[in-house]
């Protein structure tokens, strides 16, 4: 009988201990079960060398990220750091790095990680800047742009993933980063201009309220157009206008309000 090595029997039952965890904590508060959690996946005795997880996020970065034409070190580097498997249903874990996006419960969606490093690396960031992101969703992609740069103002519409992703960002340290359960079509207007904005759900035109809150010589990304026919807009505003490009098709989740209704 062929003998597994140890640090995959390692990480097998920190898996199996990891979900064994979520289940009995899922119906406590987000705190709790993220501070469980995370105790079940740092028990390890071994370096972060022999981490399967640390390995595939190298695998990540390399076969999906800088082969498709990402060169921001500053990018690259948070993907590679950034713990993507702790930002989705245990039961995923095993498929985080793939190049694929993932459920994460209430209709909504991880991005595939191609996509999350794309549309931050057109943003451009500088280490002083505020970044806007609305639709937060699992608080994966707030927490790479919180490796980059200053402040992150993240809005979700979903209550219970808003709470979710709050609680998991606080025990991971990323203090840079405010959650806010909300209405993203009007952004944070008491904490605006913001430096850059990136949007993770579509509408079908672009928010007039994000563009009065982009500050001058900042740029937008955002998914625009109807559910099967959207495209990634990349937006600069110069001297009070916007120009804007079209970068790549896409299919995000729609936006929507707080009824539900599709912008």
């Amino acid at each position: 009988m062929e003998t597994l090595p140890a640090c995959l029997v390692r990480d097998q039952l920190q898996i199996l201990g990891r979900d064994i965890l979520t289940t009995f904590m899922m119906n406590f508060h987000p705190m709790i079960f993220m501070v469980g959690l995370l105790f079940v996946s740092s028990c390890k005795g071994h370096s972060q060398d022999a981490d399967i997880f640390k390995t595939r996020r190298e695998q990540m970065v390399r076969q999906q990220i800088e082969a498709r034409g990402i060169r921001d070190e500053r990018v690259l580097d948070a993907m590679r750091k950034v713990e993507r498997h702790l930002f989705m249903p245990s039961e995923l874990a095993s498929r985080a790095y793939g190049d694929f996006p993932l459920p994460i419960g209430y209709d909504q969606t991880i991005s595939q990680p191609y996509i999350v490093a794309f549309m931050t690396e057109a943003l451009d960031l500088e280490p002083a800047d505020k970044v806007l992101e609305v639709g937060t969703g699992s608080g994966y992609q707030a927490a790479i742009l919180a490796e980059i740069c200053d402040t992150v103002y993240t809005i979700e519409i979903v209550p219970e993933l808003a709470a979710r992703a709050e609680s998991l960002l606080k025990v991971l340290h990323y203090d840079n980063v405010l959650v806010r359960t909300g209405d993203g079509y009007q952004g944070w207007p008491e904490h605006s201009p913001f430096d850059a904005i990136i949007v993770t759900c579509s509408p079908t035109h672009v928010p007039e309220p994000l563009v009065a809150q982009l500050a001058e010589g900042g740029k937008m990304i955002i998914p625009v157009g109807e559910q099967f026919n959207q495209s990634l807009v990349l937006m600069e505003k110069r001297k009070g206008r916007l120009s804007q490009t079209s970068v790549l098709a896409v299919r995000f989740v729609p936006m929507v309000d707080e009824n539900q209704k599709e912008y």
